[in-house]
């Protein structure tokens, strides 16, 4: 069964239609990449299933269960908003850390916050917070910032601050981890540093969509790749048939530019 299931989904901006019968599905441990041109429907595409966006029309599940339906409101409430979202943890172009907290104080706030939600919190307050921060800890080292976790944002790098965004986002135990050009926002020297994070959490079957332009990582890493053009997917299947062999020719032109520019 898959993990994820996109169904029909469509997003209109007044008369603009962003995003027309997007569908497709993500088998737990994937890596799906997706890849286009700026303005294609990429970020849009993330955004409504981080519910930051309300799809107009079609459907997404989570684990065989329905958590939108666009024609039922039951599914739409404001309320369940936040429930849904701890689906899929989203890591930015931009790194969005709080800058008057630390490095540790970013990656375990979330869950503090939710935390308080917990029944037995006022009882165990103290455990509580030693276990989330223990976690958090361990998120860092996983992410090679072990003797960064006191510093504030403004004092890392920006190769250090995406890092610190993804253990953020993977400290809330997402089914589906999502990146929006995790790279786009760094200098070529710290992209390295940041692609390697995303590797291995591939490598260790972390359920993952990538929004890229690193079309090689794309290659390399991701089980299966969605070529996307003017708000539809033109194209989709493994990764290296869809970058190497391309069937469609919108595809084909897309990467043809894309190595006349040098990979940029």
């Amino acid at each position: 069964m898959a993990i994820l299931d996109v169904q029909h989904i469509e997003k209109h901006f007044g008369p603009t239609k962003v995003l027309e019968d997007i569908s497709f599905s993500l088998e737990k441990g994937q890596a799906l990449a997706i890849i286009g041109s700026s303005g294609s429907g990429k970020t849009t595409l993330l955004r409504c299933l981080n519910f930051l966006e309300r799809p107009d029309h079609g459907t997404i599940s989570v684990g065989g269960n329905l958590i939108f339906d666009a024609e039922d409101p039951a599914t739409q409430k404001e309320g369940e908003v936040r429930k849904k979202r701890l689906h899929f943890g989203m890591v930015f172009q931009s790194f969005n850390l709080f800058p008057q907290y630390t490095a540790l104080k970013n990656v375990t706030l979330a869950k503090e916050l939710l935390s308080q939600e917990r029944p037995d919190f006022k009882e165990k307050k103290r455990q509580i917070l030693e276990e989330i921060r223990e976690e958090g800890e361990v998120l860092l080292s996983r992410m090679g910032l072990s003797d960064r976790a006191g510093h504030y944002p403004s004092q890392l790098s920006g190769g250090q601050q995406q890092r610190v965004a993804i253990a953020r986002a993977l400290a809330l135990h997402p089914d589906i981890l999502c990146f929006d050009e995790p790279t786009s926002a760094l200098d070529p020297e710290l992209t390295g540093e940041v692609l390697k994070v995303i590797r291995s959490l591939a490598e260790q079957k972390t359920t993952m969509i990538i929004v890229t332009h690193e079309m090689a990582f794309a290659r390399d890493v991701a089980d299966d790749v969605i070529f996307m053009d003017g708000g539809v997917i033109v194209e989709q299947g493994p990764a290296r048939q869809v970058i190497e062999h391309p069937r469609e020719e919108r595809t084909r032109q897309f990467l043809a530019r894309y190595a006349e520019n040098g990979g940029a």
